[in-house]
């Protein structure tokens, strides 16, 4: 599902070529604050793919909620699920 939500994010990416020393700048509008850039467009999207991954963690840290981006949900619970039956 992590996954997936990245792949939706970055599918959902917006470029631009900005006057910078890294000149690609890339945002996703459905996710406030995150942004990357870059000097090549392969340089930015990767950035992007580990911002992405950052503000969701740290959002999951925070007990935030994260909105659905494509279709894709990632859905905390508050009640702790046992990982061992």
């Amino acid at each position: 599902m992590f996954a997936e939500y990245i792949q939706a994010a970055l599918e959902r990416a917006q470029y631009k070529i900005i006057d910078d020393e890294e000149p690609y700048f890339a945002t996703v509008p459905e996710l406030p604050g995150v942004w990357a850039s870059g000097k090549t467009i392969e340089e930015c999207r990767k950035e992007l793919m580990s911002v992405i991954e950052g503000w969701v963690l740290l959002r999951l840290r925070m007990g935030r909620s994260i909105p659905p981006v494509g279709g894709i949900d990632i859905i905390v619970s508050a009640e702790p699920v046992s990982v061992v039956e």
